[in-house]
């Protein structure tokens, strides 16, 4: 197998200023929808990037769990990898690769932590198992094996048997605000329609077209 020659066109349409949303949100909707409408298997599905104390990179795939004119949200254990990166710098990348309809979507913005409320009114509204399995979790840690994984989560669920399951005091949630975010279309010869909206001081965005 030979990795160089692995190619395909990129044939599914194009992206023009005219079809573009007034917003990156508005956009990103439209494109959500279609994906959703597609029936990809996990189409809220994004890559969070972010970086260490050295200048390192990390990456995860995460599930956008709500979005409006504020920015993107997610949630996870605040003792994790990501959280403590985030902690120390709050600029982070996202990325929904939507391959099968040949689009991408970057998000350049910076992590603001959520409201307790508002952390809380999503974790109530989780299934109980993946409740428990916050509490049975120590994020990015390290474990010993499955096994004591699942002993922990049978401990917890035990535990929390007969009554509702509180919120951990170390789970939260993030609103990425975003600055820029771009648009990526596939086209033929490698001629891919790219669009970047850029936030202005006013509040506004300016939309630029990037080369391929």
């Amino acid at each position: 197998m030979k990795l160089e020659d692995i190619r395909r066109e990129y044939t599914k349409g194009g992206l023009r200023r005219e079809m573009l949303a007034q917003t990156p949100v508005l956009q990103f909707e439209q494109w959500l929808q279609q994906a959703v409408e597609a029936k990809f298997a996990d189409p809220t599905a994004m890559v969070v990037a972010t970086v260490d104390e050295h200048g390192q990179p990390s990456q995860r795939i995460v599930l956008l769990k709500h979005l409006d004119d504020n920015g993107f949200v997610f949630f996870t254990n605040t003792g994790s990898r990501k959280a403590q990166e985030i902690k120390g710098n709050n600029k982070v990348c996202l990325h929904f690769p939507w391959q099968e309809i040949e689009r991408q979507v970057i998000v350049y913005g910076q992590a603001k932590p959520l409201s307790t409320a508002a952390v809380a009114k999503y974790f109530l509204s989780r299934p109980a198992e993946s409740q428990i399995a916050a509490w049975a979790s120590q994020q990015s840690r390290p474990v010993s094996s499955r096994k004591a994984l699942m002993e922990t989560f049978h401990s917890m669920k035990a535990k929390f048997s007969k009554g509702e399951i509180p919120l951990p005091d170390f789970w939260g949630g993030y609103c990425v605000e975003p600055s820029k975010v771009e648009f990526w279309q596939g086209g033929e010869h490698r001629l891919h329609d790219r669009f970047m909206y850029i936030k202005q001081s006013d509040g506004s965005w300016e939309i630029d077209r990037l080369n391929p």
